[in-house]
């Protein structure tokens, strides 16, 4: 015997009929969401559902690209907002310059955006990947909003003369490559800055083979990625959807369809239609889900929301805006597909303070604490005196102990700079091959000098003298280094000493 139920006003529903369509266990879903059942490839063609979210979506995607195609005319400092020097190895950030000898810098840098990504992902989900990657941006707000106009997709009406002659695909892939290659000389732009690329474009690719080369194999990857791979760098290549089981908890916001308000889904009136559910003593009232299908047809990736969480999921939302646009035509609230919790879905409460919100930003505030207060009391020169080469004392023929070092200066200010060295205490001496040395912007210097001092001052064969290394601006830093010497009496024969360069110039 099936019970009737009743309608949302009280009154008694319509009896059920004989046969009733079952509700069968969910079906397991396929290897991947872009294999057919005999192993070829499903292309996809999702249809657009202009929602709410797909507004923001595209404020946000249209803003970024706006940002990484001017930040490179933006200049800080006399340099650009963002300029990977690697040629010179140098890294100019938002007005600061990044030197190899600043890796604890970059490596506190990294952590940070490591950490930050751990902590995002915590409590928006992967809010990076359907609304910041560039894969995603680029993908469904430059290259597909060009195919739908070009091509004549699958299912759906012609609507201008590129779709209907036929001609659409080969003018799709001209404007695709004109596309790529414009995102391919910016890419390059960050590297090499605006004004060595506008003399590049002007001359002949034999001048610049290595830019040309770059830009060329830039060009052809975006080609290969946005017109052949698409979606698979998201399901296949990326690594960040099978990160997500670590990164995740129970209370991360996720794009989730609510199953207790869908369920048992099928078309036909919400208060008359009952389906029997497997298990289920008696049948239950049709669920908000008309089954459709419109989430599975926008899904970028191809996936059915309705299955739960899914690493092919990048959270693009356009699942919520499709629903959101049926709900509105049945007359039910929206909802049923939304962001939330495996938490909410499953009947519990989304829970703010657990730990690992509490480790996170913890270890963050360290990190960035750290490296703030390394970047803002970093100096205008990195100096640093080591042991020259050869023997490591001599005795000089006025007696005095003489050991050989080098100083190493790096200029880190955008100007030339002159450099002296000299000694503080006053039993000491130092002897450069230049005085003063001439530093160019951000270049780096080994000076060769030597260190003397009188022989009674050594304990134990050793003495600690203070070197100070001094600019024109008024920088003044003082290194103590530890000298060497005999430990009862000097040496009567000394070693001649190595011959050194000059200097060295270039970066350490």
């Amino acid at each position: 015997m099936v019970s009737t139920g009743t309608t949302e006003n009280g009154a008694k529903a319509a009896p059920a009929r004989a046969q009733l369509p079952t509700i069968s266990a969910p079906v397991a879903p396929s290897v991947l969401s872009t294999l057919n059942d005999d192993g070829s490839r499903k292309w996809m063609h999702p249809r657009p559902s202009h929602g709410r979210f797909f507004t923001r979506r595209a404020a946000v995607a249209y803003s970024l690209i706006a940002l990484f195609t001017t930040l490179p005319f933006i200049r800080m400092n006399g340099f650009p907002a963002v300029f990977l020097d690697v040629v010179h190895r140098r890294f100019h950030l938002f007005g600061f310059t990044f030197l190899p000898t600043d890796f604890v810098l970059l490596a506190l840098l990294g952590i940070t955006v490591i950490v930050s990504v751990f902590l995002v992902t915590a409590i928006v989900g992967r809010v990076w990947c359907g609304w910041a990657c560039p894969q995603t941006v680029y993908m469904e707000y430059v290259y597909r909003p060009l195919e739908r106009f070009f091509d004549a997709l699958p299912g759906r009406a012609s609507k201008n003369w590129f779709q209907r002659s036929g001609s659409g695909k080969g003018f799709k892939l001209v404007v695709y490559f004109l596309v790529s290659l414009f995102l391919a000389n910016v890419f390059l732009s960050y590297f090499v800055g605006v004004e060595t690329l506008a003399q590049w474009v002007q001359r002949s690719p034999l001048n610049h083979p290595s830019g040309f080369l770059i830009v060329a194999a830039t060009t052809a990857l975006m080609m290969f990625d946005f017109t052949f791979f698409r979606e698979q760098t998201c399901i296949v290549a990326c690594p960040y959807g099978r990160f997500q089981s670590v990164m995740l908890d129970r209370n991360s916001l996720i794009v989730g369809y609510d199953r207790a308000r869908g369920e048992p889904r099928g078309k036909g009136k919400r208060d008359l239609s009952l389906k029997i559910v497997e298990g289920a003593p008696e049948a239950r009232p049709l669920g908000d889900c008309v089954d459709c299908t419109m989430c599975v047809q926008t899904c970028p990736t191809g996936i059915d929301i309705r299955n739960g969480l899914q690493l092919e999921c990048v959270h693009c939302t356009q699942c919520i805006d499709a629903c959101d646009a049926i709900m509105d035509k049945i007359g039910k609230p929206r909802g049923l597909i939304r962001y939330t919790s495996q938490a909410d879905l499953e009947g519990g409460h989304w829970k703010l303070l657990r730990p690992r919100l509490v480790i996170y930003p913890v270890v963050l505030s360290v990190v960035v604490s750290l490296f703030v207060y390394l970047l803002l009391h970093r100096g205008p020169a990195y100096v640093h005196v080591q042991r020259g080469q050869g023997a490591p004392f001599y005795t000089l023929p006025t007696g005095e102990v003489a050991n050989p070092v080098r100083i190493k200066i790096i200029n880190r200010r955008a100007v030339p700079m002159d450099y002296t060295v000299a000694t503080r205490d006053g039993s000491s001496r130092i002897i450069a091959d230049q005085a003063p040395v001439r530093i160019e912007p951000f270049a780096s210097i080994m000076v060769p000098a030597t260190l003397t001092t009188r022989p009674e001052v050594f304990e134990h064969g050793q003495h600690m003298a203070s070197v100070v290394i001094s600019d024109s601006a008024g920088f003044s830093k003082e290194v103590a280094y530890r000298m060497m010497g005999p430990a009862g009496h000097a040496h009567t024969a000394p070693p001649a000493p190595t011959t050194t360069p000059a200097h060295e110039e270039g970066q350490p």
